[in-house]
């Protein structure tokens, strides 16, 4: 049996009608003649947070056809980030890859996203918003305002075109690094993004077409967006908090010395005003 260099990470709640298709053509794109990386040495991780819809059946039935999928369950941990970096903790691939149960983040594209991650390539980026790339026109209009707004308010904080794609990659070594990762966050692929250092240049980034959600619901409600603009703050304090505390102090001293010299000035008048008596 192969060894296995690449995860597949699924964060997953009550979509076992996604499962299937998933996890089979995931391992069908991997199986064609042109995929850049060998199926044998991939591993797809459903990690599930206590749906009871069927899924551990299901991934048992794909494990039993042959295809390498399991599943984790969790019972006292809710929440997509802290799924992701569950599942990235337990991956045995040196290159670890995060993509949705619903198939938005469509699986043709895992070979390509896998393989572009290298020792110089830390992190890999499925973009939405390059050249040419089309979003599924069932997608709600106010599903692309949100998505756009909370992109440009991300965009201080890294130079990824696409900081907000759910359809992203690290390698392990990279994710190690981290540190005071965000579990309760909305948004993990930001949090990695800022907390790991990445630079620009080990970013690889690679254009897909966003699809429409086969099965289940979405969990975009308004306490996610809220978390999210939580989340933001916390970032923007990590990044920027020697500039913000500099800033302070540069303001505190320069109202010293105006400060200093409104009071000399007035002291300087009153002194003046006494002399004429």
């Amino acid at each position: 049996m192969s060894a296995i260099h690449y995860s597949v990470v699924v964060p997953a709640f009550r979509e076992n009608g996604n499962i299937r298709p998933l996890v089979t053509r995931i391992f069908g794109a991997l199986s064609q003649v042109n995929s850049p990386v060998n199926p044998h040495e991939v591993e797809v991780i459903i990690v599930d947070d206590n749906s009871r819809d069927g899924s551990v059946e299901t991934v048992e039935a794909l494990r039993h056809e042959g295809y390498n999928v399991r599943i984790i369950v969790r019972t006292t941990e809710r929440g997509l980030s802290s799924a992701v970096v569950r599942g990235f903790r337990e991956a045995q691939g040196d290159n670890m890859l995060c993509m949705d149960a619903d198939l938005q983040h469509p699986p043709e594209y895992v070979p390509a996203m896998l393989a572009a991650l290298s020792p110089t390539k830390q992190f890999v980026l499925g973009t939405r918003y390059a050249k040419g790339v089309e979003i599924d026109e069932g997608w709600p209009l106010y599903r692309r305002v949100i998505s756009s707004g909370a992109r440009m308010l991300a965009l201080p904080l890294t130079s990824a075109s696409d900081p907000m794609s759910g359809f992203f990659g690290i390698r392990k070594e990279t994710f190690l690094k981290a540190r005071q990762l965000n579990s309760d966050g909305f948004k993990i692929a930001l949090d990695l993004l800022v907390k790991c250092n990445i630079p620009a240049e080990a970013i690889a980034e690679v254009p897909f077409s966003f699809g429409v959600r086969a099965e289940g619901e979405s969990k975009l409600t308004g306490k996610v967006m809220l978390r999210y603009l939580e989340q933001l703050a916390e970032l923007y304090w990590y990044r920027f908090s020697g500039l913000i505390v500099f800033l302070a102090l540069l303001f505190f001293v320069a109202f010293v010395l105006v400060a200093r010299a409104l009071l000399s000035s007035y002291g300087g008048l009153d002194g003046k005003a006494q002399s004429k008596y």
